[in-house]
């Protein structure tokens, strides 16, 4: 075992142990170099020396430091310092998917198809690089608080359970998962993978696991002879297409199942699909053929002969001596050998006693008590044991350790029994921590698991623009956290999260009828760039007289991107036309005086034209009205010619 602060190429320092395993133990550590906390992987002091494990760990690891997906635990480095094997890898800081259904029980559809759909997606990469986990289960699938699921523990598993069944009948811990050809001893495929996937997709759906017994050989028959069970009958809401996945992955026979993991993957991405609603239940194409139970020779008992059974002297005959005296002899001999036979058979019989008893001794059950579940389950499987969980609330032991087992500690089980290890769901109590910042859906899932009620509501923000891609973040709660005094709900209590009221995505302006001061609002508090458009396409660049126009089209949806240009078009005409006005004698087109242009009149203008006194004439009318109606306009002034008077004649 490392300790706190040693390094390891003088680089990595170790910070505590996270994980102790049957090949290795994982610890938390400071890569010092660049500043990151990693996870190390560390071959185990007792497998030093052994060859076979140390070829194992350096291939696997070299296949797995190949491998780069997201979905997948990322290798960082594989090395050997002082004889000490190691893998430095990504460190998640997560839950295991086992860790997920034990509190929460069967997830939503939704959660089980966006969990497998990632799990399939690493899959594949992994099997396109030729190699099989084989070691597929909850346990070795870690979930992030952003719903990001990576597989953990490729090839080192692989490497550990290459031998477990064969050698020992004890698979612990991974036999629930366990396909029929390996727990037949056939060699694994990529298909092997595809059956515990779908197995795992049982148990994320149903909350438990298909198979149960009271020993790993029980579970292993029961997953080479028995039907899965219908998934549909435990909850009728769950779609028939959901159900054919689980059907094809976990067919015992290898033809039945999905060629592929990517096929799988297709399957679901799109088992949801409208089409897919009256899909019919899977019928397997060929027959689910029964395998091979074990390949292990059962020890019979040896039947003991009854005292009817041994033949007894012939006395018909008493008179003739000689053939009386030769039939002794014979007989003496038959009762020495047939003696003899029954007493050996009594030694083999006893010896075959002592060794069933031998196999079948009773174990005493480890005090686990305040381990992690991880470190209490490697515990139980290095005694031979197998386990189940079960999730009870604590004050006093922390969330994720163990309370205690059911046998206790100190009893005594038969080699293969189930121990229920009984795991602390935290305190009865809930002490209110700061949930600001943090993702709401994370808290109200952690706080409901608790007991809780929770309400989420929208508050008001100074700068919505500062919470764009902030939706789901946690702005404010009540009862607010205090950091002097504890404050503590009890179950059924209710506690409000508050979250941003802002927008995500553009909402519909024009079904909701938004008007243009309305969009200048929404643009400013979003910090967007604004574009105005009449309904002839042109441009605004003096928008504030249509401020109560209407808008009829937006240039975006979806996603709000600060600072992005945002176009919308009103229901106005900013076309600007023109006004013509000539003076005319009357009843004529002849003019008295030049006409007159008024160009940048916009449309929907009503107006008066004056017209003006002329020398010589009189104008008909004073003035005359017009309106701009999509088109330029014309106005025309008529005059008559004014008299000459007499006296002006004779001068």
């Amino acid at each position: 075992m490392l300790s706190k602060g040693q390094k390891i190429n003088n680089r990595y320092e170790i910070i505590k142990t996270i994980g102790e395993g049957g090949m290795a133990n994982v610890y938390l550590a400071q890569d010092t170099i660049l500043n990151r906390q990693v996870a190390i992987k560390v071959l185990r002091g007792d497998l030093e020396n052994d060859e076979k494990f140390i070829r194992r760990f350096q291939r696997e690891a070299k296949s797995v430091s190949d491998l780069s997906h997201p979905n997948i635990v990322e290798v960082y480095d594989v090395g050997e310092e002082d004889n000490q094997h190691y893998i430095v890898m990504e460190y998640i800081d997560g839950k295991t998917l086992k860790q997920l259904v034990q509190k929460r029980g069967a997830l939503t559809v939704p959660e089980v198809v966006d969990i497998m759909t990632q799990i399939t997606d690493g899959l594949n990469q992994a099997h396109e690089a030729y190699i099989i986990h084989r070691d597929i289960k909850p346990q070795n699938i870690m979930i992030l608080d952003n719903g990001i699921v990576k597989i953990t523990d490729f090839g080192i598993a692989m490497s550990m359970n290459a031998t477990q069944l064969t050698q020992t009948n004890s698979v612990m811990g991974s036999v629930h998962y366990l396909p029929p050809e390996q727990a037949a001893g056939k060699t694994a495929t990529t298909k092997s993978d595809i059956y515990s996937a779908g197995i795992l997709m049982y148990e994320l759906l149903t909350g438990t696991v298909p198979f149960k017994g009271d020993n790993a050989v029980e579970i292993a028959l029961k997953q080479m002879k028995e039907k899965i069970p219908s998934i549909r009958k435990q909850n009728p809401l769950i779609p028939q297409s959901i159900e054919n996945i689980v059907l094809k992955a976990t067919a015992k026979n290898p033809k039945n199942r999905y060629d592929n993991i990517k096929q799988m993957n297709e399957d679901l991405k799109n088992a949801l699909n409208p089409e897919h609603q009256n899909d019919m239940k899977y019928e397997y194409p060929y027959p689910e053929v029964d395998i091979d139970e074990s390949k292990a020779v059962p020890i019979k008992q040896p039947a003991v002969p009854s005292p009817n059974d041994i033949p007894k002297p012939d006395t018909s005959n008493e008179e003739k001596p000689q053939k009386r005296k030769k039939k002794n002899l014979s007989t003496k001999k038959k009762i020495i050998i047939i003696s003899a036979v029954i007493v050996l058979l009594l030694m083999i019989g006893t010896l075959a006693y002592f060794n069933y008893q031998n196999q079948t001794k009773d174990i005493e059950v480890p005090d686990v008590t305040n381990m992690t579940t991880e470190e209490a389950e490697e515990t139980l499987k290095e005694k031979g044991f197998e386990y189940d969980i079960k999730a009870e609330e604590s004050d006093e032991i922390e969330e994720g350790r163990v309370i205690e087992t059911s046998p206790k500690a100190g009893s005594t089980k038969r080699k293969g029994s189930i121990i229920t290890i009984i795991e602390s769901s935290g305190p009865r109590s809930v002490i209110i921590e700061d949930y600001t910042g943090e993702n709401y859906n994370t808290i109200e899932e952690r706080l409901k698991n608790r007991g809780l009620q929770v309400e989420v509501e929208k508050k008001t923000v100074e700068d919505p623009s500062d919470y764009i891609g902030k939706e789901d973040l946690i702005i404010d709660q009540d009862p607010k956290y205090n950091e002097t005094e504890e404050v503590k709900l009890e179950k059924g209590d209710t506690i409000t999260l508050y979250i941003p009221d802002v927008y995500n995505e553009y909402p519909d302006m024009v079904e909701e009828s938004w008007i243009l001061s309305d969009v200048v609002d929404f643009v400013n508090k979003y910090s967007l760039t604004l574009r105005v458009r009449d309904k002839k396409g042109n441009a605004i660049s003096d928008y504030t007289e249509y401020l109560e126009s209407t808008v009829t089209n937006q240039s975006r949806t979806g996603k709000i991107t600060s600072g992005a240009i945002f176009t919308v078009t009103i229901d106005a005409d900013t076309t600007t036309y023109s006004l013509t006005v000539n003076y005319y004698l009357r009843n004529t087109t002849i003019s008295v005086r030049d006409s007159l242009t008024q160009n940048g009149i916009r449309n929907g203008t009503t107006d008066t034209v004056t017209c003006p006194g002329i020398v010589g004439y009189t104008p008909e009318r004073t003035s005359i009205s017009y309106t701009i109606n999509g088109t330029d306009a014309t106005v025309n002034c008529y005059y008559t010619e004014e008299e000459t008077s007499t006296n002006d004649n004779n001068e």
